[in-house]
């Protein structure tokens, strides 16, 4: 990770370049003088609002400089590269995610947690499950989440289904079904924050039944009442 040289005195004004309005918007934030920690966790900011927006590839150091308002001469004092600036990004949303949802198995509080956590920081939630999926210089990030998601659903639940390969199926895909869900939630507006997690609950549950020895047959397509066949007897 890129750590910049130090700056005695605190960051000196720069002056904008006038040609994009977002930064001419941010003027008055971004000129003034900022200690050097906020001044990193507001290109941060604005890093993971231009990368959520339009992806990795498509979004250059000078979107990101007119998101933060400052110029890319000033950026470069804190990120080397793009490269390293959205790995910062990723590693503090990941961190994020970690002091809200905990990092130690996985009960009844989770998805409400993970909820909450994406609501809160939904550019960074984005990036971190949607976005850098499709970057191969950041897929260390994905498979390590995936990874941790994966031992965590397997831990809770041993017991509740016998080993075997659908078990491992399950393990695989409640991790997948919780996050999409939740991204589609954030997708939707974020509607019924109090109760949504009760909805991912059930998809998530959905393929825990779907698991079982002997899943119910057709319940998809006859609410549970029987076979698709037997829906039009009587």
């Amino acid at each position: 990770m890129y750590t910049p040289k130090s700056t005695s005195g605190g960051e000196r004004m720069d002056g904008m370049d006038g040609t994009d309005e977002r930064a001419r918007a941010r003027t008055g934030a971004a000129a003034r003088r900022l200690p050097r920690a906020q001044r990193r966790d507001q290109i941060l900011d604005a890093a993971a609002r231009a990368f959520a927006r339009s992806g990795y590839a498509a979004t250059g150091l000078d979107e990101v400089a007119a998101e933060a308002g400052i110029t890319r001469v000033l950026l470069y004092r804190h990120f080397e590269s793009k490269n390293a600036l959205y790995r910062a990004v990723l590693d503090r949303s990941c961190e994020r995610l970690a002091g809200r949802t905990g990092t130690e198995g996985f009960d009844g509080t989770t998805l409400p947690a993970l909820l909450r956590a994406a609501a809160a920081d939904p550019d960074g939630f984005r990036l971190l499950f949607r976005h850098a999926a499709r970057e191969p210089e950041f897929r260390d990030v994905v498979d390590s989440l995936a990874a941790s998601s994966t031992a965590a659903t397997r831990e809770n639940l041993a017991g509740r289904l016998p080993e075997g390969a659908w078990a491992e199926w399950a393990y695989r895909l409640v991790p997948v079904v919780a996050i999409e869900a939740v991204i589609a939630w954030l997708d939707a507006g974020g509607p019924d924050p109090e109760t949504a997690h009760l909805r991912v609950e059930a998809a998530v549950h959905g393929v825990i039944a779907a698991a079982a020895p002997r899943p119910a047959a057709g319940a998809l397509y006859t609410g549970g009442q029987g076979t698709a066949g037997q829906a039009g007897d009587g």
